[in-house]
């Protein structure tokens, strides 16, 4: 079954314009999911909007957002003023400039989508865009309204396709140099950094996600797997705490285990969990 699309339009570089398609390229769909229920009667149980003050529910037509301007002072906005203030979307993936396709940080990335011609006839001036990026080795920067939001997107060749990467405002990231501010200048001497050059060749590879499974997903399979079955899981052992070793101890240590070995694969996957809504 095709999936379905959840953004269609037109994708426009100058004057050349092909109609697309966006997927969900990512999804926590797959993961197992939890009703709150009433211990006592099993029931499940829903979420109520409560006045902090007078304790009584809110009913939903009388549920407003509210800008705090502080000390509890809201300012009250209208479901048809925030509508009349968004902007609307002419479904126009408006391309504005190419660059190199490492040109932006990783950090800005938020969440990616493939992109594919939407209709046969549309393939001929995709593939043109795609090859053409492929061939210069660029990304397009592009801009439109995508879930009533404004995004700037990174588009880039991927396969027989292109990815759409939605990108993080200025403002969204946070600075580096806060984050590292307190790491402090220190001199590296010369055999240190040669032990470490050498485990990291050592341990060199290539990614392949198959080879990284979801322990908290496979572990949480295999529980909700032996409820329904009546069967008793042992607690996992908690990890012996590392001796404490000196820097260079560790390095020499590390140096001599060779090259990594693969993670033990547990006995469910995530995969194999079970369907069901657990009760």
């Amino acid at each position: 079954m095709a999936p379905r699309a959840v953004w269609k339009g037109v994708l426009k570089i100058a004057e050349v314009t092909c109609p697309v398609s966006l997927y969900t390229a990512a999804s926590t769909s797959e993961r197992i999911s939890f009703h709150t229920l009433n211990r006592k009667t099993g029931n499940r149980v829903h979420r109520q909007f409560i006045d902090e003050v007078s304790g009584k529910p809110v009913e939903t037509e009388d549920q407003v957002k509210g800008y705090d301007k502080g000390n509890g002072d809201y300012v009250i906005l209208e479901p048809e003023e925030i509508a009349a203030a968004i902007p609307e979307s002419d479904k126009t993936l408006t391309v504005e400039t190419f660059l190199p396709c490492d040109e932006i940080d990783d950090i800005f990335f938020d969440k990616p989508y493939y992109v594919s011609p939407s209709s046969p006839v549309a393939s001929e001036a995709f593939a043109l865009i795609r090859e053409g990026m492929k061939g210069q080795r660029s990304a397009a920067l592009a801009r439109t309204v995508i879930f009533r939001r404004m995004r700037s997107i990174l588009i880039r060749p991927h396969g027989e396709g292109l990815i759409a990467t939605t990108l993080n405002f200025d403002y969204e990231v946070r600075s580096a140099e806060d984050a590292f501010s307190d790491v402090p200048a220190i001199k590296i001497d010369n055999e240190m950094l040669e032990l470490a050059e050498h485990i990291i060749k050592t341990k060199a590879g290539e990614f392949d996600p198959k080879e990284f499974d979801d322990r908290y997903e496979s572990a949480l399979a295999e529980l909700v797997q032996a409820k329904i079955e009546g069967r008793k899981i042992k607690p996992q052992k908690r990890p012996e705490p590392s001796k404490v070793v000196s820097l260079m101890d560790a390095l020499r240590e590390s140096a001599k285990g060779g090259a990594a070995k693969k993670p033990a694969k547990p006995p469910v996957t995530a995969k194999e969990a079970p369907r069901k809504k657990a009760s």
